[in-house]
């Protein structure tokens, strides 16, 4: 066993008292048999902190800091980790049993730890069981390039938690950005990924994402300071594609993307509007004027383009609270029978 590589799953945890318990869970189910466990508690107000040391042993570290945010949470995990392979694991998510021994079989089978690898991903509320797999674009192996394309012009991405990173990428990609308080990892996965020299997508184990919630800490909504940090990212996205391919196609994908999140920016803030508009003008295109689905757009027609907006933000989520809610009776029904739990 002492051959085989160590491997840390590096776990922030902020207010995480309900799931943390089930995510150290699965971490712990893994079946690689090399790999260390460190729980980082961002100054949680909840019982995290409590929850999280029930699990404390020879492999599972726990430890605690002021709130300084989850990019800062996975930095101090990352600097007290040992493995040759680092997983990044969010506090309510989960890994099936086998997810990183199938992308160390493939890692060790492309003999370069500069090979960068990913696995399949599904959303879930509370029952993993009944999550719908829907493959991506990004689905395959892919170079750094085309992998940034697709994901930039197709609105794609990976969660957090698919990627399994040697210590030699994580040490080229430098550390989290302690600024962006959302789509830190969209920025790091860049980073990362340009380090390598390619994405090998390993089909076999499988990441389950809990869907976030408004209170989420990925969640932007109109908070000024996540729009900032967005603003912040999506510059670094287009820095880094134009980095590796300045081309016809890179600039098109480029406009696309500040497409697809433009409408994020109105109406809170038409300075950052304004930023958005310049940077399409530098990639040779404009954005394209604000639209919204038929559904909202008699709320714009009579109250303006700021209620309107905020509705369509909004209703979504509330429309799906009876679907989660239902999840969660029949996730509590089911956990009373004696099962098998991975």
């Amino acid at each position: 066993m002492s051959s085989k590589p160590l491997v840390s799953i590096l776990i922030p945890a902020y207010n995480a008292q309900k799931w943390i318990g089930e995510t150290i869970q699965s971490a712990l189910a893994q079946t690689w048999p090399r790999k260390e466990i460190i729980v980082v508690d961002d100054g949680s107000k909840d019982e995290t902190l409590a929850v999280a040391r029930r699990f404390e042993s020879r492999n599972v570290k726990v430890v605690t800091k002021a709130n300084a945010g989850a990019a800062a949470a996975r930095n101090k995990a990352l600097s007290l980790s040992q493995g040759d392979y680092i997983q990044f694991l969010d506090a309510d998510d989960l890994l099936s049993p086998n997810k990183i021994e199938c992308q160390m079989l493939a890692a060790q089978s492309a003999a370069s730890p500069h090979i960068l690898l990913s696995s399949s991903w599904v959303y879930f509320h509370y029952r993993t069981k009944n999550a719908a797999v829907v493959p991506t674009a990004l689905w395959q192996d892919l170079s750094p390039s085309e992998w940034l394309v697709r994901k930039m012009s197709q609105n794609l991405f990976m969660q957090t938690a698919t990627w399994l990173v040697s210590r030699e990428l994580t040490l080229n990609a430098g550390p989290w950005d302690t600024r962006l308080l959302s789509d830190d990892d969209g920025e790091y996965f860049c980073r990362v990924l340009l380090a390598s020299k390619g994405v090998k997508f390993v089909t076999d184990g499988m990441t389950y994402y809990r869907i976030p919630g408004y209170a989420s800490l990925s969640y932007v909504g109109t908070s000024r300071p996540k729009l900032e940090a967005m603003l912040v990212s999506m510059r670094l996205h287009i820095q880094y594609l134009l980095s590796v391919e300045d081309s016809l196609r890179t600039r098109a994908a480029c406009l696309t993307y500040l497409n697809n999140w433009h409408l994020q920016f109105l109406p809170d803030d038409y300075g950052m509007y304004a930023q958005l508009e310049q940077l399409a003008a530098e990639l040779g295109g404009a954005l394209k004027q604000p639209k919204l689905s038929w559904k909202y757009d008699w709320i714009w027609k009579l109250w303006g383009w700021g209620p309107a907006r905020r509705a369509q933000t909004l209703l979504p989520g509330i429309r799906s609270m009876g679907v989660v809610q239902w999840d969660k009776l029949l996730h509590s029904l089911e956990s009373r029978i004696p099962v098998r739990r991975f």
